[in-house]
Formats: C-alpha cells, structure tokens, sequence
C-alpha cells in the first residue's frame, strides 16, 4: 500500500512544496496528493514537477479538486483540460471531484440525469489524456451513499469513471465501509483515511469550517483515535501494493498527527495491532 499526505492539510501554513516534500520523504511517505489549488499555483514554477519530486523518491497519486458541473458546459471543458494538463506535468493519471453539490436525496430525477451526463462528458475529455475522474464519496453530492454510488457507476457508465473512496464519509452515510470496500472495490482507484471523535461531530467536516483558518478542529481525531474502526478497514486492503491512500487530515499539530499516524499505519500493514493513544487538540 501506498501512503500519501495531502497539501490540503497545510492550506493555512507558511510551508513550502519543498519542504513538505523533505518532509514526507523522512516520515515513510510514499507520495503527495496535490490539492488543485496548489497545483494551479505552482504552474508559476516551472522547476517545481514531476521529475523534481522524483528526487524525494515520491510521486502525486491524484490531483483533489472541485470541477464546476453545476455551471457552463464550456466553463467545465476548459477547467477539465486545464486539470488534465496539470496532471500530465506531475505524471498523475488521477483527478478526484464531487459529484454535484446537492445529496442523492434532495435532486430530482432531471438533475441528477444532468449531473450524470456532464460526468459522462468529462470521462470523454480526460480518457483522451489517459487519466482518470474520480468521484469522492461524500456527503451533499451523489456519492453519499453505498446505494447512490453504485447507482453512480452504472449509469456514468465510461471507464475512465472512478471512485475515491473516503472512507469516514462512507460510514457518515450509514453504510459499513468493509461491506462497502467489498462490492465496489473494482471501482475504488484511491482510498481517503481521517476519522472522528463521534458522529455528533461530523460537521467539523464540513468544507465552510474545513476551509476556515478560525474553524473548529474540536472532534478531529488521529486515524486510531476516532469512532471509525480504521484496524480492520486497513487490515482488509493491506496485502495490495498498488493501492493509493492518503492520510486526510485538517487539524492542529499536523506533523505530529501525521508522522504518528504514519507509523500505526505500518504497523497495522505489517500485521500488528495498533497503540491507541489519546490527543487533545
């Protein structure tokens, strides 16, 4: 398995590309996962690459970004081809967004037939770059449920269409993430891994607080710390080498979480149980 850190995590933080990277490098990390963000902004440094972070021995396994379905048909092209290109200079075949900004259960039939269709017409644009769109599962979109996702695939129905499997967000939506992982493994392409102190706080999650530089952390937990068996769910893909992961995490003490999360991590790949610890944040 392959274990990235995201650079969404330092999206309040005076810290440079290079830095994450000697970082990342140190702590066991096989990869970064590039917020879109900061991919569009590091188009302005040219030296900053796929063969620059070849030199850390990592690679960016997906591109995270938030395509506009809802707007302009050629809005999205462009927006489309701009992120497929971005990829290609980071050697990525992997692009995740949501699909749609509204839950499976609140669009009507027209709507949701209209998000599946703008899908279908980006999975043209990206397969002609050989990359591939990855959906998150997510509240407020049409993946936040097992039963909405698989709908999903079937009627995108394009084999550049993928998921991003968010694994807290999977349970957020009722369902058994092991059960779940189970029958829509063939369509998972990347795996997102955070956790949370317990339901009643999954609003801290919610992109408005996420993206706050005042926002609440209040409920955030380490990956082993939270309400999500993450012992089991790792033990049920740790034999697979080729599968992505990234460890998501939006709180405080970021480095400390992540290099220790880092290590749980390998021990529940090497096949030994996890150290439960408590963190106050």
């Amino acid at each position: 398995m392959n274990i990235s850190l995201c650079t969404i995590t330092f999206r309040h933080h005076l810290m440079s590309l290079g830095e994450i990277a000697a970082w990342a490098q140190s702590n066991d990390f096989q990869g970064i996962e590039l917020w879109g963000a900061h991919a569009r902004n590091l188009a302005q440094q040219p030296d900053r690459n796929a063969d620059w972070l070849d030199t850390f021995g990592l690679k960016v396994p997906m591109i995270s970004d938030y395509l506009p379905l809802e707007g302009d048909a050629e809005t999205l092209r462009l927006k489309t081809v701009e992120l497929c290109r971005l990829a290609r200079r980071w050697r990525t075949r992997k692009i995740r967004t949501f699909a749609g900004n509204s839950g499976s259960l609140s669009v009507c039939e027209d709507e949701r037939q209209r998000i599946v269709e703008r899908l279908r017409e980006i999975c043209a644009v990206v397969a002609g770059y050989g990359i591939q769109l990855l959906a998150e599962t997510h509240p407020k979109t049409l993946a936040d449920t097992a039963a909405s996702t698989s709908r999903l695939i079937e009627e995108v129905d394009h084999p550049a269409f993928a998921i991003n499997f968010d694994t807290l967000h999977v349970w957020e939506g009722g369902d058994d993430p092991i059960a779940v992982l189970r029958k829509m493994k063939p369509h998972i392409r990347h795996y997102h891994l955070k956790n949370v102190r317990d339901r009643t706080d999954l609003a801290v999650f919610e992109p408005a607080n996420v993206y706050a530089a005042a926002g609440r952390r209040d409920g955030m937990t380490p990956l082993f710390e939270g309400t999500v068996d993450y012992a089991d769910f790792l033990a049920e893909i740790a034999g697979d080498g080729q599968i992505d992961a990234s460890l998501e995490w939006f709180g405080n003490d970021c480095l400390d979480v992540l290099r220790r999360d880092r290590r749980q991590v390998r021990r529940v790949i090497e096949g030994q149980e996890p150290v439960r610890r408590s963190v106050n944040f």
